[in-house]
């Protein structure tokens, strides 16, 4: 359906997450990937979604002066929010055990932000999902660091590997938003573009 009305338009994504390339062939949106790299370092008074909002529209500074009038430009960010600060990528063992530790037990905050680009202009727009973690003991967290991958993802998790099976209690809002992107938002926001 939107894949008819995107019809003479190109949706570039700029993100190396497989995840992400899984939900646009999934919402059956066909795109290309262009990645450039940025320093992902934002100001230190932003809070929650103002985060992933501002970098999700840093990332796509790299591309101004380079988008086509058909084009339509994908860029992303999550952010883990946990008692007024943010969890970012876990940097090492460590780390990731510590950011676990800390999500144990409680409630937190995903929040991703996506941002559309066109020669135009942009629009950026954000959900959030609150995630509660059961208790979870030393030996969870340390299997799951062994033998998963939590170091590319904002708070040292994903939702959809071995610790979100085991470990999530409840969850209000969107799962895919967890994943990494909020599906039911980027349907909304590109058919409200091309129509």
């Amino acid at each position: 359906m939107l894949k008819k009305r995107l019809e003479g338009r190109n949706i570039i994504l700029a993100s190396g997450s497989p995840r992400r390339h899984q939900f646009l062939e999934e919402l059956d949106v066909p795109y290309e990937i262009r990645l450039k790299s940025i320093e992902e370092v934002y100001p230190t008074h932003l809070k929650a979604g103002e985060i992933s909002d501002y970098l999700a529209e840093l990332k796509a500074k790299p591309f101004n002066g380079t988008l086509e009038p058909k084009d339509i430009l994908i860029t992303s960010d999550t952010v883990v929010w946990h008692n007024g600060a943010s969890l970012a990528k876990a940097a090492d063992e460590t780390e990731a055990f510590e950011m676990l530790q800390t999500l144990s037990g409680d409630w937190h905050e995903v929040i991703t932000s996506v941002c559309f680009t066109t020669a135009q202009g942009s629009v950026t727009v954000h959900a959030t999902t609150k995630v509660k973690f059961k208790k979870l003991t030393d030996d969870e967290i340390n299997f799951y660091i062994e033998n998963y991958s939590p170091y590319d993802k904002a708070g040292a998790y994903g939702i959809q590997e071995w610790l979100g099976h085991i470990g999530i209690e409840e969850l209000q809002g969107s799962y895919t938003n967890v994943m990494g992107l909020p599906t039911h938002l980027v349907y909304e926001t590109l058919t409200n573009m091309v129509s």
